[in-house]
């Protein structure tokens, strides 16, 4: 049965993995304190582990992406026949429906605070001002994903004993302890490089939380304070104005395998480590067909449909042919990166591929929560948002992003609709039209202007630039739009589906937490 199960043991004792490695909370080896106090070459080997700890959370994409992404219009995992049906936890998130012991729910919540412990458990050693900022950004980071999802972060003090449970912020009070960390930290973080937690990585995190707050302290009815969206504003203007970022030449460099060098528009990633630990592969494997990449895929997860077809299809974020130093030749001249659609080719020989019953491999817009029939194989549009390196399938050279420029622009250009005063900064006006249609009519892009920007036109234009990158979720709770039907879910969700539920097991050991409404 292909699945989840299938793609952690691809190729087991092969050229992949088996199993993602779970983050231990004792992953200082044999380092002691005494020994970080007397060479502090060491609290920066404790920081690289905290990074690589980030690999099998977002770049496996079985973690925090299928509750962002899968819960909405953009993703979905049918049940193709046998395959993909674990226990119907996929159509479970697509058709908000998941139950307070969905694995993956509770798989999420658990890794996303394993992050939280791992990086408080670096301050304990008193590690350099910078060490210590970047291990605070990463764990600020960490709490703020729990805090979108769940609305109770727990917490503990550098050293505090593991006896007592942890403690919990909830909602707003865990937002402003956010917000007072990375305040606190900035001025000790580098401007640089992107791999690494930086200055601007900070202010683009302080533009989420206060573009959100209204949502923390009301989902279901936020009302945003003009106040609120002035300082996302002034937070875009500064990273505008300090010139470091920019358009990239061809929109999908920013997700290429030297996406390191090229992707310009790039400012917060994960660089990529050679290895095991390296599961960006998996957003080729999950999509693709069988018969593709070698064998390997594992002919999962589409997008629909209807997110499809909001895209222009001069849009080159919709679909291009894109090539490397290292991509195979393409004779087919077949659309590679981007939405896969209709009848797929042979990268190396232009051949016309073929599915499993030996019927053309057409990729075909219709897809079902549960697939039957012959068809099975081909059904929805494959999104393929990072260019395979040819030269590495199993463990590419491609940094995987978190933040980036377009990100920026969209929510200054979102903060002026919602009541924030519009400023010049950079050559992108100061409207949220000017702004999105910079955008949208870059070289990079190739769309047509807008005639004008409204809430309801500008979650369509984040969908667009974002797909695929693990917002879609927030972006639409914000707009007041997730619980609306959409393909293949064709009713409005009870309002508890705004929050996920809190781990029973979590919930059993520590009285602090409890378990949230609905669930």
């Amino acid at each position: 049965m292909r699945g989840k199960y299938f793609v952690k043991c691809i190729l087991a004792g092969g050229i992949l993995f088996c199993g993602c490695t779970k983050l231990k909370e004792d992953f200082r080896g044999d380092i002691t304190q005494g020994q970080i106090g007397a060479d502090t070459s060491n609290a920066a080997i404790l920081l690289q582990s905290l990074y690589n700890s980030l690999e099998n959370l977002f770049t496996y994409h079985l973690t925090v992406f299928p509750l962002q992404e899968l819960s909405t219009d953009e993703a979905i995992a049918p049940t193709r026949g046998q395959d993909w049906d674990d226990n119907g936890v996929w159509r479970a998130l697509h058709q908000q429906k998941w139950l307070s012991n969905n694995s993956e729910v509770s798989q999420c919540f658990n890794n996303l605070n394993g992050i939280v412990f791992a990086a408080t458990d670096i301050l304990k050693y008193n590690p350099p001002p910078q060490e210590k900022a970047e291990a605070r950004f990463i764990r600020a980071l960490a709490m703020y994903l729990v805090l979108d999802l769940f609305d109770q972060v727990p917490y503990r003090d550098p050293g505090e004993s593991l006896i007592q449970p942890a403690r919990v912020r909830k909602g707003t009070d865990a937002l402003n302890f956010i917000i007072s960390e990375i305040n606190e930290i900035e001025p000790s973080l580098p401007n640089g490089p992107v791999y690494k937690a930086n200055k601007f990585a900070a202010d683009v995190l302080l533009m989420k939380c206060f573009l959100n707050k209204a949502v923390y302290e009301k989902r279901s009815e936020p009302a945003f304070n003009p106040a609120d969206m002035n300082k996302v504003i002034n937070l875009a203007d500064g990273i505008i104005n300090s010139n470091t970022f920019s358009f990239s030449n061809n929109y999908f460099d920013n997700f290429a395998p030297n996406n390191g060098s090229i992707g310009k528009e790039n400012i917060f990633t994960l660089q990529h480590t050679p290895g095991p630990e390296n599961g960006l592969f998996l957003t080729w494997i999950i999509v693709c067909h069988y018969n593709q990449f070698f064998g390997a895929p594992a002919n999962g997860w589409t997008t629909l449909s209807d997110f499809y077809k909001k895209f222009e299809p001069a849009d080159k974020r919709r679909g291009m042919v894109y090539t490397d130093a290292n991509a195979p030749p393409n004779p087919a001249n077949g659309i590679n990166i981007g939405f896969l659609k209709g009848q797929q080719f042979d990268y190396f020989t232009g051949d016309a591929l073929k599915d499993g019953t030996g019927a053309p491999l057409i990729f075909t817009p219709e897809v079902k929560n549960i697939e039957t029939g012959t068809n099975l194989q081909v059904t929805g549009i494959r999104p393929l948002k990072y260019f395979p390196d040819w030269s590495n399938l199993f463990s590419p050279g491609n940094d995987f992003v978190f933040l980036r420029l377009s990100d920026v622009l969209l929510m200054k250009a979102e903060a002026i609709l919602r009541g924030g005063t519009g400023t010049m900064a950079g050559p992108y006006g100061n409207t949220a039209v000017s702004i999105v249609n910079f955008i949208r009519t870059s070289a990079s892009r190739g769309a047509s202007a807008l005639v004008n920007v409204n809430l309801d036109n500008l979650i369509d234009e984040r969908g667009r630039e974002l797909w695929w990158e693990g917002w879609r979720r927030q972006d639409l709770i914000r707009f007041q739009k997730f619980l609306l039907p959409f393909q293949e879910k064709v009713y409005i969700s009870d309002p508890k589906y705004l929050l996920f539920p809190i781990p029973a097991d979590q919930v059993a050991v520590n009285k602090n937490l409890s378990q949230n409404a609905g669930y």
